[in-house]
């Protein structure tokens, strides 16, 4: 189990290079990851690193590297859990020893793939067997394979929220709030869970980009000075709710002290009633209630509370992209435990995610989605190499937790200021970034 590490001093500074898309090491040589024509002929040992500590420790990818030995019997899986998966990792870049297989973090800008993976083959190829392909696609290449995908919405406790009063789901963020403020009335649940500590939840709100204009390409059309946070907008509308929740006192009293894993046990039992998360945390969230003996099947999940043309949509975005390290000498092996794990591991099944197989049926997790019509919205991610330029230039960082964070402390009075004050600050930035950077 990997531990996490103060980036002070000396690994700051490496921690900064890599960010700023400096290798380690020679050059990669551009050669494809293809994968092999026999599966009992290709050979080597990979380590694949995760983030999945709990799946390494418990032994479920022993597991899963077994099964795959019984096609690939002469390739030897190991693999290496990584608590702080993204700052670990990010350090490791600046050399060439970051694996065999690792997911791709969120860091490494998408201009700078090439720089670090191997290509899996062509956005033509890939494109049409795998969803997702285009988050990883540089110059007609794609240089990762998404693990799963995700829907995007809230989690809640349904017996909470019945108790409260409330049996529909909200269509209107004004609908929404009234909804927290009933729960806060009625029950002794904390209406709503930031997960401010962590932070990475934070994130999660901007995958619902897309999900209240109902637009494939809402993260395309950030790619220049659009002032993303102007009345109206997508970002407008999902960081205010976000400010309103905070604001009118309906999430935890001192955010400081949440807890991630915690949070499972709490939202199982009913001590937290929602949550903005993926649609991937649904069976962790149910196997907490089997665990606290609560009923698994009160844990719901519902879409973001806007609806276009008398629907909801919600957006399915890209989990970790699984990628293929350049400078890996077992590049053939490597990708036959990728297209393995994506095609016949049965691990997006498991986790109730949305599989990145076109041809692959929707998850039973997804259940009240289609019994209510939810339509679902794979995001383009054509220009994210842009966007993501315009966002590093602006030290904004959509896909970090830092000015959320900001925007809860503004909200909860910890920190001077005002939301439009707030977003026009944030506007003023992205577009004076977006003349220089992603053009």
């Amino acid at each position: 189990m990997g531990k996490k590490k103060a980036l002070t001093g000396a690994l700051l500074a490496t921690a900064m290079l890599t960010a700023a898309g400096c290798g380690g090491g020679g050059a990669p040589s551009g050669e494809t990851a293809a994968a092999p024509s026999s599966p009992g002929d290709v050979s080597g040992e990979i380590k694949v690193l995760t983030h999945r500590t709990d799946l390494v420790q418990d032994g479920t990818m022993d597991r899963y590297a077994a099964e795959f030995n019984k096609t690939h019997p002469k390739v030897k899986v190991t693999f290496e859990a990584l608590t702080d998966y993204e700052g670990e990792v990010r350090i490791r870049m600046n050399t060439e020893d970051y694996g065999d297989v690792l997911m791709i973090p969120g860091a490494v800008a998408k201009n700078d793939y090439p720089k670090f993976f191997a290509p899996l083959g062509t956005s033509e190829e890939l494109g049409a067997k795998y969803r997702f392909s285009d988050k990883t696609d540089v110059g007609g290449k794609v240089y990762g394979i998404a693990q799963f995908g995700t829907a995007n919405g809230f989690l809640y406790n349904k017996a909470v929220w019945r108790k409260a009063g409330v049996t529909d789901w909200p269509t209107t963020p004004q609908e929404f709030l009234a909804d927290l403020r009933a729960i806060e009335a009625k029950t002794d649940a904390v209406p709503y869970y930031t997960n401010f500590k962590d932070g990475w939840p934070l994130t999660a709100w901007s995958n619902s980009i897309g999900s209240v204009t109902c637009d494939a390409k809402a993260n395309d059309r950030l790619a220049g000075p659009v002032s993303p946070w102007k009345e109206g907008s997508e970002l407008h509308v999902i960081d205010s709710l976000l400010h309103d929740v905070v604001k009118g006192g309906l999430s935890e009293k001192d955010p400081g002290t949440t807890n991630w894993e915690a949070s499972k046990g709490m939202i199982a039992k009913g001590q937290v009633a929602t949550m903005h998360l993926g649609s991937w945390a649904i069976t962790q969230m149910r196997d907490a209630a089997r665990k606290a003996g609560t009923d698994p099947a009160e844990i719901g999940f519902m879409p973001f509370p806007v609806q276009k043309d008398g629907k909801f949509c919600a957006t399915a975005v890209s989990d970790y992209q699984q990628a293929v390290n350049a400078h890996s000498a077992h590049k053939s092996a490597a990708r036959a435990w990728i297209d393995w794990f994506t095609e016949k591991s049965g691990y997006s099944a498991k986790e109730g995610a949305i599989s990145a197989v076109k041809a692959a049926a929707m998850p039973d997790t997804l259940e009240d989605f289609g019994d209510n019509d939810v339509k679902l919205v794979e995001r383009s991610e054509a220009e994210t190499g842009k966007v993501n330029a315009i966002d590093n230039a602006a030290e904004i960082g959509l896909a970090k937790p830092d000015y959320r964070r900001q925007l809860v402390d503004i909200a909860r009075g910890a920190q001077k200021g005002d939301l439009r004050g707030f977003f026009a600050d944030l506007d003023k930035r992205w577009d004076e970034a977006a003349k220089t950077a992603g053009s």
